[in-house]
């Protein structure tokens, strides 16, 4: 999804130490210096509209693990942990600035507010459904109201809706706040059984979902949408679409999986999904009680990647969770459900389990230099070695390993399980691995355009991405890492033109006992070194495709990388080599390249 830069405050980041501890405080900032605790919001914002508490701490919970989010908005434009919608369809956060006579920025940043402003739109809500003009006496009696409030546009997705905020009132929990309070919801007597009629948001799209057979992955729930509302080989010219209808694996292969986050609930992401004017679609939602929903035939090509080749040659998987903070929504109920969706992927396409074919939105690269930068999902709370894991619990084995002198691949403590309770993670799984222009870590971190934020792709490595290193050292600054210097390709903002990518040699920190040396995965993986006429640099590409239009940096001749898998072009007989160019894949073409081993 459309991801925002954030944390843009954070002009300088001095180790993976301050990384973590800007993890687990930034967005508590934005509120804890000036608003009452939130248990003290809560009740605040019962008193002043008789919306009762428990339903409050149940829809914050539920669409913002009791957090903000650093003011970014859900996929669906959903703000803060009531999800305050602005959008074309709706505009829930100006409405509820205007009866509280507040700004929508503090609404979209303050918690407190925030929780007042949900809590007045629920009691318009239930207003405006009741025939008497009055509130309802129980829990039970706000389902059409909580129908009304998620803004969902089909019976089915509002009744799910209901249903998950029902199934969080009977459960209970404990959670903890961006500021580290502890919120207890009792868990509550309450039934509910089906919703009236008159408690959907107005909409002309099709009906959502149900659970029948229809569907190609087992057990999934049937959201697949219709073709002659959303295809855009079917829908006449200048019609809103989301997919192209395709015969894959015959027309394009299906050689990767994307993982992505919804930055949101499943929910958001299946309102947005089940909108041909959003222009994105998607195979399959996972959402955080491990329901799996599919959107898409996996025959057909989804606009989910941000980069065409791409979105031709992968099946898309988007989780309930915002990437900055993965933490508070990443569990292992989530995990074990997705493990087991791409583990019958990997069966039924022969992908091999392996991070550059089961790849994040975040490294995948933008397809030009327009479109620069791509994505950042699902971000450094993805336990990549404890997802992987998973899959082989299925039954799918890892992909092949070989030995290749001066290969490093991190594989940290921190993504091998979550640290929480009951399979939840906590702000100190973070496992994004911060690159230094020289080796040592009191060194300058290097040039980032993403102004430094922690969860920005363009100053790390992520877990279980395989790097060529020229040399290494244990650090200087007794961390107890060892740098490795490599090959990246570095964006700096003073770079023309705008974006561009030049591979330098970087160091790489890694803790100790998280590296893995000598190893490659991939059966069909190698070292290459990049070979030429002259000094010219090489260029790279965003897609393996023959056009000046997707060059998207350089790298010097001489310089070495990992290269997962080579290709050929679309239509012709050229080869490419996939490279891991920096946090993201790229491509060169082989007449560019040595192998080395």
């Amino acid at each position: 999804m459309n991801k925002r830069i954030l944390w843009a405050s954070l002009k300088t980041l001095m180790g993976l130490s301050l990384l973590l501890t800007l993890t687990s405080l930034s967005f508590s900032h934005s509120y804890a210096a000036s608003s009452p605790s939130i248990n003290q919001a809560f009740l605040q914002a019962s008193h002043e509209t008789d919306v009762p508490v428990p339903l409050l701490q149940a829809l914050c919970y539920m669409e913002g693990r009791l957090s903000m989010h650093g003011g970014t908005p859900s996929i669906d434009q959903g703000y803060g942990c009531m999800h305050l919608v602005k959008s074309k369809k709706q505009d829930t956060l100006d409405q509820a600035a205007q009866d509280l006579h507040v700004s929508s920025a503090q609404l979209r940043s303050d918690l407190a507010t925030n929780i007042r402003g949900g809590a007045d739109i629920l009691r318009q809500d239930a207003l405006k459904l009741s025939a008497t003009h009055t509130l309802p006496g129980t829990l039970s009696g706000w389902a059409d109201a909580i129908a009304l409030y998620s803004n969902a546009t089909t019976h089915s997705t509002a009744q799910m809706y209901v249903d998950e905020t029902y199934r969080i009132l009977r459960q209970g929990f404990q959670a903890r706040a961006d500021n580290q309070e502890l919120v207890t919801l009792a868990p509550q007597n309450v039934t509910f059984t089906h919703l009236g009629t008159n408690s959907l948001a107005t909409a002309t799209i099709p009906a959502g979902c149900s659970s029948d057979t229809n569907v190609e992955y087992p057990g999934a729930i049937d959201c697949i949408v219709s073709p002659t509302t959303f295809d855009c080989n079917v829908v006449s010219n200048g019609s809103p679409c989301t997919y192209e209808s395709a015969s894959r694996p015959s027309s394009y292969s299906i050689s990767d999986i994307v993982i992505h986050d919804i930055e949101g609930t499943a929910q958001d992401g299946l309102n947005v999904f089940q909108d041909p004017n959003s222009g994105v679609s998607i195979h399959y939602v996972v959402g955080g009680d491990g329901t799996v929903y599919q959107l898409l035939h996996e025959k057909d090509i989804a606009y989910q990647a941000g980069n065409y080749w791409y979105n031709q040659h992968t099946i898309g998987i988007e989780h309930a969770g915002f990437d900055a903070t993965g933490y508070q929504w990443y569990n292992a109920t989530e995990y074990l459900a997705s493990a087991k969706l791409v583990a019958y992927l990997l069966n039924k396409y022969h992908i091999p389990l392996e991070h550059d074919h089961i790849v994040s939105h975040g490294t995948i690269p933008a397809p030009t230099l327009g479109t620069t930068p791509n994505h950042e999902d699902p971000g450094p709370y993805w336990l990549w070695p404890y997802y992987f894991n998973l899959i082989q619990q299925q039954g799918v084995a890892a992909a092949p390993t070989s030995n290749k002198a001066n290969v490093v691949t991190v594989d940290p403590a921190t993504g091998q399980a979550p640290y929480g309770t009951n399979g939840t993670e906590t702000s100190a799984n973070f496992n994004f691995f911060t690159l230094y222009t020289s080796g040592s870590t009191a060194s300058s971190i290097i040039p980032n355009p993403d102004n430094g934020s922690a969860i920005g792709v363009t100053s790390n490595v992520e877990a279980r991405i395989s790097y060529v290193y020229t040399s290494k050292v244990t650090d200087p600054a007794g961390t107890g890492d060892t740098l490795y210097q490599i090959w990246y390709g570095e964006q700096d903002p003073s770079f023309t033109p705008a974006h561009t990518a030049h591979a330098k040699q970087v160091w790489l920190a890694v803790p100790a006992g998280s590296a893995v040396e000598s190893t490659i995965s991939g059966a069909n993986a190698h070292v290459i070194k990049l070979t030429g006429k002259g000094s010219k640099a090489i260029q790279v590409s965003g897609r393996p495709t023959t056009s000046n239009s997707y060059y998207i940096g350089d790298a010097p001749i001489g310089a070495t990388f990992v290269s997962a898998y080579s290709i050929v072009e679309d239509g012709t007989s050229k080869l490419w080599y996939e490279i891991n160019y920096n946090h993201r894949q790229a491509f060169v073409p082989a007449s560019a390249v040595t192998i080395v081993s």
